[in-house]
């Protein structure tokens, strides 16, 4: 279950659709927020650098459906805890042996 969910479904002519698409698209390059008009509404978010993209086409019948979803974590991600010297030696005596 979500802790919050916001949809709202409209019909836009296709050159709508493509200058919203333009705009989020524009706004994702730009930097990392973005804003997502809902009707009346606007919903702010920021962005990370990385998401992950899940594109799906589904055609039944008569009716074609293009879902493009991104999705990303709100939580921030830890930092990898440094290297003791033990470990970088064994890397290092790894590699060494590799390359041999």
């Amino acid at each position: 279950m979500s802790d919050v969910e916001i949809s709202r479904k409209e019909s836009l002519t296709r050159h709508e659709a493509a200058r919203r698409l333009s705009a989020l698209a524009d706004a994702l390059d730009a930097g990392g927020h973005v804003e997502v008009e809902l009707g009346a509404s606007t919903v702010k978010l920021h962005v990370p650098d990385h998401v992950r993209c899940e594109v799906e086409v589904e055609v039944d019948g008569d009716e074609v459906e293009l879902e493009v979803e991104f999705k990303w974590s709100t939580a921030s991600a830890e930092p990898e805890p440094a290297a003791t010297p033990r470990e970088h030696a064994r890397a290092g005596k790894a590699a060494a042996r590799s390359h041999s």
